[in-house]
């Protein structure tokens, strides 16, 4: 089924930026779905590993599912992977999703998530920054991090290794100034030096899900509120 493809600016999509945020943010996105705009909901970003292991695989999940009972809205970049995990969880769990993609909107990339695009084109919201027609290269792909790492309030790195490029997205949320979490296991992975200098940087380590929660726009802690 065909969708309809909308453009907009990164300010309709979210909100005025300030001079830092503007700085890596595209002039304009293409949007397709069902979420309206500007967003509204708390946002976070559940990133990592094409190569998941079954571990990493299960924690985004399980992450994704219980930040999606709490109204939050999962954003990932539907890569295979911890990527898809978080989208498919936050689907099972009849809530919002956004995927951030390094192609245009009418390319599948890769080919084996073609029909979770065409869901989440259809019945949540993709996002992406290059025009119908767009070459897909490796560069739209750390571009498109960078821009995910804007769109979410915060990021949550899964697994990753010394070449990924969700490694990108984690310091472009530093820049900004977001909160940055990095999953336990992978912070003490002595084989990975970036997890630790994030850290000095300001990322921090998590445990738990619900210290996530903490550091969401306020407008959640009033639902919360309403939900207990």
């Amino acid at each position: 089924m065909e969708q309809k493809i909308c453009q907009c600016t990164i300010e309709q999509l979210i909100r005025p930026l300030n001079d830092v945020e503007a700085k890596n943010a595209p002039e304009q996105v293409y949007i397709a779905g069902k979420i309206p705009i500007p967003l509204s909901a708390p946002r976070v970003a559940i990133i990592g590993s094409r190569k998941a292991t079954t571990q990493g695989i299960e924690t985004a999940h399980v992450i994704a599912h219980f930040l999606t009972q709490n109204n939050v809205i999962i954003v990932s970049g539907l890569a295979e992977g911890i990527d898809t995990a978080a989208h498919t969880a936050a689907i099972n769990a009849k809530g919002q999703t956004i995927a951030v993609l390094g192609t245009p909107l009418n390319k599948v990339y890769p080919k084996t998530n073609a029909k979770l695009q065409e869901t989440i084109m259809q019945e949540h919201l993709a996002v992406s920054q290059f025009p119908n027609g767009h070459p897909i290269l490796p560069g739209n792909f750390v571009q498109r991090n960078k821009t995910m790492a804007l769109i979410s309030d915060t990021s949550v790195i899964i697994e990753a290794g010394s070449t990924s490029g969700t490694i990108h997205q984690g310091w472009e949320a530093i820049r900004l100034g977001r909160p940055l979490f990095i999953w336990t296991k992978l912070l003490h992975d002595s084989s990975l030096t970036w997890p630790k200098k994030m850290i000095q940087y300001g990322a921090r380590e998590l445990f738990d899900p619900k210290d996530i929660l903490e550091e969401l726009p306020f407008q959640l802690h009033n639902i919360l509120e309403v939900l207990q």
